[in-house]
């Protein structure tokens, strides 16, 4: 899940923050940190309410509506518990932190594990390797980013234009990986 089946370049999940919070190395590692966790989180507990609460009563049809308040809650914990422990931290994600409530990588990966009937350890061996997936793909393209900031760049490429390019040619250098498996 983490090189050939990434979330981000593979499926195109967890885009807003790949390319919101990869300009810088230090905000990329707390991001990835912080969504990690919460896919983690999000895993085992949309597992344990699909498994045990959504098949044995047939509400299947719930589940996104569930996992969205699942994953919603679990940002809000989050949010509180870095505001209170690291101020600096909380400042430097600024308003990413809250949009972690809307990154589909942490939906995407809950609905992968229902779709794929894992149990509460399969989902949260998929949830991390999803998350170091994400990691992995946001720290390299915050690289690329800190150098490409001293680049010289056409002024109409300069930002979002060269990062989608980057972007782009980052997702064709991991299909690589796909053959190997």
């Amino acid at each position: 899940m983490a090189i050939v089946n990434n979330l981000v370049l593979a499926r195109f999940l967890g885009l807003c923050p790949f390319f919101g919070v990869s300009k810088k190395i230090a905000n990329a590692i707390s991001m990835s940190i912080a969504v990690t966790f919460v896919m983690l989180l999000a895993s085992v507990s949309t597992t344990v309410i699909f498994n045990y609460l959504l098949v044995p009563f047939g509400v299947e049809f719930m589940q996104i509506v569930l996992y969205i308040l699942v994953i919603a809650s679990l940002v809000q914990i989050v949010e509180l518990t870095i505001r209170r422990t690291n101020v600096m931290l909380y400042n430097s994600l600024g308003i990413f932190l809250p949009l972690i409530t809307t990154n589909c990588a942490i939906l995407g990966i809950a609905l992968i594990n229902s779709q794929e009937l894992f149990t509460v350890l399969e989902s949260s061996v998929s949830a991390l390797g999803a998350g170091a997936g994400f990691g992995l793909v946001l720290l390299i393209m915050s690289g690329i980013r800190e150098k490409l900031d001293y680049a010289d760049t056409p002024k109409s490429m300069k930002g979002l234009p060269i990062a989608f390019l980057t972007g782009a040619l980052l997702a064709l250098a991991f299909l690589g990986f796909a053959g190997m498996v």
